[in-house]
């Protein structure tokens, strides 16, 4: 990669260009459909950027996962131009061409920050106005979160545009906020977890500035709406990187604000690196598992060995576990159930073979993902290999892909009543000519 020189910008405030001749991008690893969008919205005399992680990944060798579109045609120009386009968002206007193979183009306006006079006097009008102000490239680039981000591969001349030294953040594999950190994190608190995110995804190193402000701004990222905080989580193990993320994140001082009061240790962070590699095996992430994974630890200090508790206090103490954290990301109650029995099944499973209902518990839908947890925590943690042994020439190695289908909360292991068998009706009479 061409690495430029110490300034993020010529001399006469202009970007970095950096010409195809000294970059790896090829259109030959962008989407055919995001090339299509490219090159008709150039040729009807707009401006057309591949934007964004998109430009990123291209130049450190990888393949973007989507391919996102910045432009200076409004969105209302860009669905005049593809009839397969639909407007979404109304606090920030976007245009989807959609295909029939079902890919979607997004394509953005450049944005810029509005001046303190254009704002509406209703506060409420604020976020909605400013998230719409549009402007120039370069304005759109220093809108964006981190530098790495902000890079603009042009398909007019297929040069890579860099307004704030990405670039060179891009071969320092460094990763680095647009501005003041401290601004930019009381803007949005999300961007710390997302700082943290990236560098684990990339393999990047934090900029000394960076890590300092998410010391400090900590705290804030607890007034975040937690239904933000609960998909950006989840995303992190869709991207096997939970628990890397987690472990950094409470040695940063940031989880226990991130997670209400939540706070890890080594065997759980473990078993968060186990299931992220899980997920990188193809299983998908589901987050009962995830759940069931944060609380192991606990429960099993708090419950296990079994020899000392019985099943009803396994779940009672997986429901004192999971009721808050639940409760505080409003976690579906299907969700939390599928959890409570998940740990319940580790319960039973940690006692060891020929307890009672052991022939119930096999035939139980939780038996094959309680199988899974125990794999991952014999992994994670080196203990209990003989245990799990024992289980699986007992019932046979449970299936990692079996899709979880745990039963109703505090089912395991309680006998299923038959069903009532219905009285046969009493045979009807032949109705009679004067009855019809």
């Amino acid at each position: 990669m061409h690495t430029p020189g110490s300034d993020t910008t010529a001399g006469d405030g202009l970007p970095v260009l950096l010409p195809r001749s000294q970059h790896s991008i090829s259109r030959q690893h962008i989407n055919e459909h995001t090339l299509k969008v490219l090159y008709r919205l150039r040729r009807s005399g707009f401006q057309a950027f591949l934007v964004g992680g998109g430009v990123r990944d291209l130049l450190l060798g990888r393949q973007p996962k989507d391919f996102d579109v910045g432009t200076d045609a409004t969105p209302e120009q860009v669905r005049q131009l593809f009839r397969n386009c639909f407007l979404v968002g109304r606090r920030f206007r976007l245009a989807h061409v959609r295909y029939a193979d079902n890919y979607v183009v997004e394509v953005a306006t450049f944005r810029r920050q509005p001046k303190p006079e254009e704002l509406p006097e209703n506060p409420e009008e604020h976020f909605f106005f400013a998230e719409n102000v549009y402007g120039t490239p370069q304005e759109d680039a220093f809108r964006r979160d981190f530098t790495i981000n902000a890079l603009f591969y042009n398909i007019d001349d297929f040069s890579v545009i860099d307004y704030v030294g990405g670039l060179e953040d891009l071969a320092a594999r460094r990763l680095r906020v647009i501005g003041d950190p401290a601004t930019r994190f009381a803007e949005d608190p999300v961007r710390m977890l997302r700082a943290l995110e990236f560098a684990a995804r990339l393999g990047f190193s934090l900029d000394e500035a960076t890590r300092e402000a998410i010391y400090r701004a900590a705290p804030l990222i607890a007034e975040a709406a937690p239904a933000r905080i609960r998909e950006e989580l989840l995303e992190l193990f869709r991207h096997q990187v939970g628990g890397a993320v987690l472990r950094q994140a409470q040695a940063m001082g940031l989880l226990p604000h991130l997670l209400a009061g939540y706070e890890g240790d080594d065997e759980t962070f473990a078993l968060l690196e186990q299931l992220d590699g899980r997920t990188a095996s193809g299983i998908p992430i589901q987050e009962p598992f995830v759940l069931a994974a944060l609380f192991l630890s606990r429960f099993r200090q708090l419950c296990c060995p079994p020899q000392e508790a019985t099943v009803s206090d396994a779940l009672r103490t997986a429901n004192l576990l999971l009721n808050s954290i639940c409760g505080y990301f409003r976690i579906a109650q299907g969700s939390r159930a599928a959890a409570r029995e998940l740990l319940t099944g580790f319960f039973r499973l940690s006692g060891g073979r020929g307890r009672r209902g052991e022939g119930r518990f096999l035939r139980h839908p939780v038996w094959s993902q309680a199988m899974q947890l125990l794999q991952l925590w014999v992994a994670a943690t080196g203990e209990g290999q003989e245990l799990l042994a024992a289980w699986q020439e007992m019932g046979g190695a449970a299936s990692p892909a079996s899709p979880a289908a745990p039963g109703r909360p505090g089912t395991a292991g309680r006998r299923r009543r038959r069903p009532r068998r219905r009285k046969k009706p009493a045979a009807q009479t032949e109705k009679r000519p004067s009855d019809s």
